[in-house]
């Protein structure tokens, strides 16, 4: 099988398929001729009939497997992607990696810390990838912002706000009450993600866990977390019930400059203020275009290039213990 790179492509596997994002990650394994897919597994036997009688893609496309065995005890295998949901996936990447396989693990990392301590300690030892799908890790305006907030562009970084909320369906809800923290849980990750990025981890976390909507399910649907550091503030605010389209926002404020991006999908433009000309930009305000990049494309083709060796992961296992600390933190699932 020829591939772009003239190299063979990275067998991989897709572990569940009710994570919000299977669909969409296995689309783009599918059109990657990077990867070769294997085939998907799903535990739920009446989920794996209604998406086989549906005949629709990318679920028509594939091989689907009897019992997880088949691609785990495969050894030419290279790597699974975690699409389980929330109650699944840890469990899921918990048999990946015991199975010696780099696991693509879409967020969260469940809600058992101890339980993904000893899963990042395991890959480890075994040299293994966890690469959590935090979605916009590779976004353009993230990546700019990322850039100028830890090269010093914009100064000492006292302030960053993410504002991530969306619009739930009541028979949706109930999932979310599963585990604590509401939707604060289920995507909060993905801006954590890029906080502690620039400011680390922070020393005091302070959360505001509402329910908002009386008309569902009674769960946290509007919510605000805190984080306090030596010299800044972090803050991040999710709603379950923002009418569409969502007006997401994340602003850095430093003391050289400030970097604000509304909306971040789909990637429209971004402000940078600066106090003096910096990094070829001139001093005052400057509005930026952006490049709108389909969502997992960039992840996995980074997925795939830290496999073969020919560069460093660009978060570190660390960092994602750190963006999963933090988040249970937030919660209240941990001191």
């Amino acid at each position: 099988m020829s591939t772009s790179s003239g190299k063979p492509p990275i067998r991989m596997a897709q572990f569940g398929t009710k994570h919000a994002h299977a669909r969409g990650v296995l689309s783009v394994m599918l059109a990657d001729d990077e990867v070769e897919v294997t085939g998907v597994f799903e535990p739920d036997p009446e989920r794996r009939i209604q998406l086989e009688m549906a005949g629709e893609k990318p679920w028509s496309e594939v091989n689907w497997y009897g019992d997880p065995s088949e691609f785990l005890d495969d050894p030419t295998i290279t790597a699974v992607a975690s699409e389980g949901s929330n109650a699944e996936s840890l469990d899921h990447t918990d048999a990946i990696i015991d199975a010696g396989k780099h696991a693509f693990y879409d967020k969260p990392a469940g809600d058992d810390f101890g339980r993904f301590e000893s899963i990042v300690a395991r890959a480890k030892e075994k040299s293994l990838l966890v690469q959590m799908g935090y979605m916009f890790r590779y976004h353009d305006g993230f990546e700019r912002i990322l850039s100028w907030a830890n090269s010093g562009v914009l100064g000492h970084v006292f302030s960053v706000r993410a504002h991530i909320s969306t619009s739930i369906p009541n028979e949706y809800r109930a999932a979310l009450a599963e585990f604590k923290g509401g939707v604060f849980y289920d995507l909060a990750g993905h801006v954590i993600d890029l906080v502690v990025y620039i400011l680390g981890r922070p020393e005091r976390v302070t959360s505001f866990m509402q329910n908002a909507d009386k008309s569902g399910p009674p769960i946290p649907d509007n919510t605000l977390s805190v984080f306090e550091y030596d010299a800044a503030l972090g803050f991040i605010d999710i709603a379950a019930m923002e009418a569409p389209p969502m007006a997401r926002r994340f602003e850095v404020y430093g003391t050289e400059g400030s970097a604000i991006m509304e909306p971040y999908e789909p990637a429209d433009t971004l402000r940078l203020c600066l106090r003096e000309p910096k990094a070829g930009f001139p001093a005052g305000v400057s509005i930026l275009k952006l490049e709108a990049r389909p969502r997992y494309v960039k992840s996995l083709e980074a997925f795939v290039s830290d496999i073969r060796g020919e560069k460093q992961p660009d978060r570190s296992l660390d960092h994602e213990l750190l963006v999963q600390e933090t988040l249970l933190r937030a919660t209240g699932r941990i001191e």
